[in-house]
């Protein structure tokens, strides 16, 4: 294990709960923060100081670049309302609807372009680490059919080599998370993608949750990934997804029900902190915790189990 305690961090998305703002809907929740940025962010530090994480992963709006800039005016002023509160940034998950497409690969200049911008934020808020995924697959029996074959593999991997490569001059690490009913995950996927992708440039940030929703084995993964694995989503799951669900923007939704708080589900948390404990990413644990209407008592819970693995 670490000789030392790592860090506990989240995604922004645990506070995203619309019973945690007080209003009806996600939708409301969304227009609330645009409307009140300061206000958002300062009852998500708030609420991570009460929890007891240090740490965030941006993502998609409210709790996205966009809406730091708003609230703080720049990077290093976000930067030191956090630091202020003895918090900081780990990561940004490129996961906003409107970020360049990297399915069909023709776009390279715009989707290099927005990782360098979302680099330069993060180079400037102190941290070191932008986390991408894969696209989607399609649903089962779509006809023509979508193969994940080693072309479409390739494919990826010269993408994925051009955005390493173009922040990596920024002093930030490209790696890449292992959603559900992606392109990147099954066993499978990961092993030929993290075969294609050059270790100096592409790293992975494997989640263990939707590792084990494909039917996979998250400490197994963990192990043969370890020299790579820059971060990790640590999140519980209650059995693989054992239906074929549609893929569209329902499928996040739908997945749900699959997912469980940790320690309740099927993940194995010491085989995994041992794994982790070898990785390069062994100071952060990320608790992901997807809209939790009280994320305080839900990290504080969380993080305990988190510790009580990671426990030399």
């Amino acid at each position: 294990m670490t000789a030392t305690t790592p860090r506990f961090a989240t995604d922004v998305i645990t506070f995203y709960h619309p019973d945690f703002w007080d209003l009806p809907s996600a939708d409301a929740v969304r227009d609330w923060a645009l409307a009140h940025p300061e206000r958002f962010w300062a009852r998500v530090m708030d609420a991570l100081v009460e929890a007891g994480v240090t740490g965030i992963e941006l993502t998609f709006a409210p709790g996205d670049i966009d809406s730091a800039l708003r609230a703080f005016g720049s990077a290093p002023a976000f930067r030191r309302e956090l630091a202020a509160r003895g918090l900081s940034v780990v990561s940004a998950f490129i996961a906003d609807s409107d970020a360049p497409g990297w399915r069909d690969g023709d776009n390279l200049p715009a989707i290099v372009a927005d990782a360098e911008r979302r680099a330069a934020f993060l180079a400037e808020v102190g941290a070191e680490l932008l986390v991408a995924g894969l696209p989607m697959r399609t649903t089962f029996g779509t006809r023509p059919p979508f193969f994940v074959d080693a072309a479409y593999m390739t494919r990826m991997a010269d993408i994925a080599h051009a955005v390493g490569e173009a922040v990596s001059h920024l002093g930030v690490r490209l790696a890449f998370h292992t959603e559900s009913n992606s392109t990147l995950w099954y066993e499978r996927d990961i092993d030929l993608f993290m075969a294609l992708t050059d270790p100096r440039y592409v790293w992975l940030c494997p989640d263990s949750c939707h590792i084990a929703l494909g039917g996979g084995d998250p400490v197994a993964v963990a192990r043969r990934h370890t020299p790579r694995i820059a971060l990790a989503h640590w999140k519980d799951a209650v059995k693989p997804i054992d239906v074929e669900l549609t893929v569209d923007e329902t499928v996040f939704a739908q997945q749900q029900p699959y997912m469980a708080e940790l320690g309740s589900g099927i993940v194995d948390w010491q085989g995994w902190a041992e794994a982790m404990s070898r990785t390069p990413g062994a100071d952060t644990v990320l608790v992901e915790l997807d809209e939790a209407p009280d994320p305080v008592a839900a990290l504080r819970a969380g993080t305990a189990v988190a510790r009580k693995a990671v426990r030399p």
